[in-house]
């Protein structure tokens, strides 16, 4: 630079954009002087990052700085996962001359070699063997998923990127994704932006973005739904990019039947909208439909009619869902923001045989709806569907339109003939497998005679119930019956009691005085008859 530089009188150099600054610079003057000093995983990417800027190369002296740096991050450096990560933490200022000189490259996949090595050094899926009872152990985790959450997150996203190329099974790389975001979303730091009055945190909604990036390529199964739910919540709170919320809602709507009713309650982040956000739950509820949709159609391709088996988990997973929204429903319902037309849509989302019964559907429909609102979502109640319960509540209901009304009676007076009838099956049978217009379907897809079974049992069942309902009342009449019989007969018992007792009197009446004188008249001469006789015996003797 002295010799490049045209002043004569140059007695002062000065550097720009020295790599570690005076600290870095202290060392390569104190190589150049021959003091010694140690070369460490802390400042190997200063040393080496220094050394280029300042073109300490082999052209000027052999074993350079260069060199020497180059050699200890060969031999020590990319050998240890641990020491590739320290290095990488050290790499913070060194930019962009740190990844000109390829360390970033070298140590990312150093950490993802070391990784993989570790897995297979430990065995098949992490197991180890008790030397006294021969079981076999599982760790939670591998040790190095807490260790990559030290990392920044665009070093992190070529850690785990070069994770994939070299085989590192995929759970594990899902731990260590969850683990760097409890980590660093743990306390969320927001700045208030006066202009638009939003709270935002900007660091956060880069990590959430760059962690959705990385779990688009991970199987859907491996992510637990809980983190998921988790991650979207934060999304919709720090108002992240939509394609990552879209992304999130995807994920989740394939796995929609492992939801849980507090899953589904997320709060709304627009000012005078309903509570909770039922925008959000409409398109995961989409993303599980497109998700049957598809399942029916592979099903269809593959195998025939005949051999589609009926505990197919696509439908498990349907009736699953059904019960859940229906849960949702009854919960939103109370909701004075919320919008009818939102509500019916997510309805009318779900299929015919997602609902087996529809006492879900009825106990949505909250006393705060209007006529013309109750009207509404009455239509999309089928009557055949309520239990009994239901069906007898929604006789009573006079907040429920006529026609319904008329609907759920008809129904009822069915069922109540065919249990009388003693015949269980056609009259009713038929009724369910005749849709809602009125005209049988040709063709039966599996799933719609899975689920037409499945209500010909349950109505089977309801059958028996009324049945025994019937015979219990049956019962209670007999019992009064013979209630009255006895009653009766402890009637005729008294009417017979006073009978004896009036014949009684009357004998007693028959001892007049008359009598009782003509009885004394007729007893006189049989005594006076004995003294005579006595008299002539006397003589005699």
């Amino acid at each position: 630079m002295v010799m490049d530089s045209r002043d004569p009188d140059l007695s002062m150099l000065e550097l720009h954009g020295v790599p570690g600054g005076a600290e870095a610079f202290e060392l390569a003057a104190k190589f150049c002087y021959g003091t010694n000093f140690e070369i460490t995983t802390t400042n190997v990417a200063h040393i080496r990052c220094i050394a280029e800027y300042l073109e300490m190369t082999e052209d000027y002296q052999e074993k350079n700085l260069i060199a020497r740096a180059e050699t200890y991050l060969s031999e020590i450096v990319v050998q240890s996962l641990e020491k590739s990560l320290e290095v990488l933490c050290s790499c913070d200022g060194l930019r962009p001359i740190a990844e000109e000189v390829g360390i970033l490259d070298r140590c990312v996949d150093a950490v993802a070699i070391n990784a993989s090595k570790e897995q297979l050094v430990s065995g098949l899926a992490r197991l180890e063997c008790d030397d006294e009872s021969g079981k076999l152990k599982m760790h939670c985790q591998d040790w190095w998923v807490e260790d990559l959450s030290v990392l920044k997150i665009d070093i992190y996203q070529r850690v785990i990127a070069s994770m994939r190329r070299t085989g590192v099974r995929s759970d594990s790389i899902v731990q260590s994704l969850m683990h760097y975001a409890q980590t660093s979303l743990k306390g969320i730091e927001r700045r208030h932006n006066w202009e638009s009055g939003i709270v935002v945190g900007d660091k956060q909604r880069v990590i959430i973005e760059a962690l959705v990036d990385l779990l688009a390529t991970e199987n859907i199964t491996t992510v637990p739904l809980s983190f998921l739910f988790g991650m979207l919540r934060m999304a919709i709170e720090l108002a992240t990019s939509l394609a990552c919320r879209l992304e999130l809602e995807r994920r989740i709507g394939f796995q929609l039947e492992s939801a849980s009713l507090d899953d589904l309650l997320i709060p709304s982040s627009q000012p005078n909208d309903s509570v909770f956000d039922v925008d959000t739950v409409h398109r995961m509820l989409v993303n599980f439909i497109q998700r049957v949709e598809e399942d029916d159609s592979e099903d269809s391709s593959h195998c025939g009619y005949e051999s589609l088996s009926v505990k197919s988990p696509s439908h498990s997973s349907v009736l699953k869902v059904g019960r859940l929204i229906d849960g949702y429903l009854a919960e939103i319902a109370p909701d004075p923001h919320l919008s009818l037309s939102k509500f019916m849509a997510i309805i009318e989302l779900l299929p015919d045989y997602a609902r087996i019964i529809d006492d879900g559907l009825y106990r949505a429909a909250h006393p705060s709806l209007t006529e013309s609102e109750c009207k509404k979502l009455c239509k999309l109640i089928d009557c055949q569907k309520l239990s009994q319960e239901a069906a007898n509540h929604a006789a009573q209901n006079d907040r429920l339109p006529v026609q319904m009304v008329v609907g759920v009676l008809y129904f009822e007076q069915l069922r109540l003939k065919s249990t009388l009838s003693g015949n269980s099956g056609d009259g009713s049978f038929s009724q369910r497998i005749i849709s809602s217009s009125g005209v049988q379907s040709a063709a039966v897809s599996p799933r719609d005679n899975y689920a037409s079974l499945r209500r010909e049992n349950r109505e089977l069942k309801l059958e028996i119930a009324r049945m025994r309902v019937r015979l219990s009342e049956l019962e209670k009449e007999q019992a009064f019956m013979k209630q009255g019989m006895r009653d009766n007969r402890s009637q005729e018992h008294s009417k017979a009691f006073l009978s004896s007792i009036s014949r009684g009197i009357g004998r007693i009446a028959m001892f007049s005085p008359s009598q009782r004188k003509h009885q004394k008249s007729t007893k006189k001469p049989q005594v006076s008859d004995a003294k005579s006789r006595r008299r002539q015996r006397q003589s005699a003797s």
